[in-house]
């Protein structure tokens, strides 16, 4: 018989469509987690409390003639496991329910049609990172990151102004409903079953390219400027997800500015000075970017836990570019790697590199000035002309 995947809302009883409670109690066999499958053990139909796909299977097997219902929390379109599931099925049909951010932006009067979805279900990062850009953010959070640890990272990356509009355990009896601010609530105690709308209304709503070199925390470690990113930011084409390293990341400012694309995704930051590293994670911090992490090394020489890259920028390289192409192509063959160059030097052993690996290279040389007031006059003052190098197997394709 057809199998009916059904979204079941909140608790699974209160928050359940008219269609969906038709189905459950036409169904003989009733699949899903405890929570969810509560308020149908008293009905007499057969109970199998598992969450697992592979389990959930033996068991539709078991009972292959018999009407089978299988539960999911929420809205089976979110964050759910019930496209894992129907893949493995040769016949069902899935149930629409009632989401969590639905139910809880009804509660608050929030629209939620520009909302940005995040689960934090295993991971801890890109919370601020979305919250900068974006004026409005959905957080599923579990057990180990809640509502305190949520407002403590907000309030770490320059976002403790940002509203949070929280709920626990939506639709329950002991359900909570509150509004505060981010600062507010960095030691409130929340349940496991909880959720989090954070409004920021000082929300970037532009990928930056060229930040202002002011912008930037400096002291004296040297920066690439604002023109050069733009190119650079250009050149590397970075996706929402991607995974990108920073070598030799100075002051930050490129990593910050890949950072604030790969909202989804993550910047991992290198440099053999202890003063950049410092740098990199301060302006880090003061533009939300808690999706980079920094770490001093000298490459080649990495940790075996960092993911292979999918786009790489070579800032400094202290001579070894052809060992650090090599670690780099060993992660990943298809990766697109932008080097750039200050010295002939440079730019020599960098166009080597990419040939010697049989890389495409396309090669631009930037010049750019600034006008200056001396006295009454205006004059300008020109940067050093910067050499960029940009390549991989399938060089320009993103």
């Amino acid at each position: 018989m057809k199998v009916y995947i059904i979204g079941t809302g909140m608790e699974g009883n209160l928050t359940l469509t008219v269609h969906a409670k038709e189905l459950i109690e036409k169904s003989d066999v009733i699949i899903g987690a405890e929570r969810i499958v509560r308020p149908f053990k008293s009905t007499g139909k057969q109970i199998k409390i598992t969450y697992d796909t592979d389990e959930i299977c033996r068991y539709i097997a078991e009972f292959k003639d018999f009407q089978v219902a299988v539960l999911m929390s929420g809205d089976c379109g979110f964050f759910s496991g019930a496209k894992k599931l129907a893949d493995r099925l040769d016949d069902c049909e899935i149930i629409c329910g009632i989401s969590s951010p639905v139910y809880l932006c009804s509660k608050f009067g929030l629209t939620w049609e520009n909302m940005r979805f995040v689960s934090l279900h295993g991971t801890k990062n890109n919370i601020a990172v979305n919250v900068k850009t974006s004026q409005k953010c959905f957080f599923l959070l579990d057990n180990k990151i809640n509502i305190s640890s949520l407002c403590q990272t907000l309030c770490e990356y320059n976002l403790s102004n940002t509203k949070v509009y929280l709920g626990e355990n939506l639709s329950y009896f002991n359900e909570k409903i509150k509004y505060d601010f981010a600062f507010n609530l960095i030691n409130y105690k929340s349940d496991n079953l909880s959720c989090a709308v954070v409004v920021n209304d000082n929300f970037m709503d532009y990928a930056p390219c060229g930040i202002s070199d002011s912008e930037f925390i400096r002291e004296k470690i040297p920066m690439t400027k604002s023109e050069i990113r733009c190119v650079i930011a250009s050149k590397m084409n970075v996706k929402k997800g991607d995974i990108c390293w920073d070598i030799g990341c100075g002051t930050g400012s490129v990593s910050v500015e890949i950072a604030l694309r790969c909202t989804s995704g993550r910047v991992f930051s290198f440099d053999k000075n202890e003063d950049a590293l410092r740098l990199t994670q301060a302006n880090a911090h003061k533009f939300s970017c808690d999706n980079l992490s920094t770490f001093k090394c000298c490459l080649p020489e990495i940790s075996d836990d960092i993911p292979a890259p999918d786009k790489v920028f070579i800032g400094g390289s202290s001579g070894k570019i052809k060992k650090i192409f090599k670690l780099i192509l060993l992660k990943n063959p298809n990766v697109l790697i932008c080097v750039t160059a200050v010295s002939l030097e440079t730019l020599r052993d960098a166009q080597s590199a990419f040939e010697d690996f049989g890389l495409n290279v396309e090669i631009s040389q930037i010049s750019s000035s600034r006008i200056v007031k001396i006295g009454k006059n205006s004059m300008f003052s020109a940067n050093n002309p910067v050499f960029v190098l940009t390549g991989g197997k399938k060089c320009g394709e993103s």
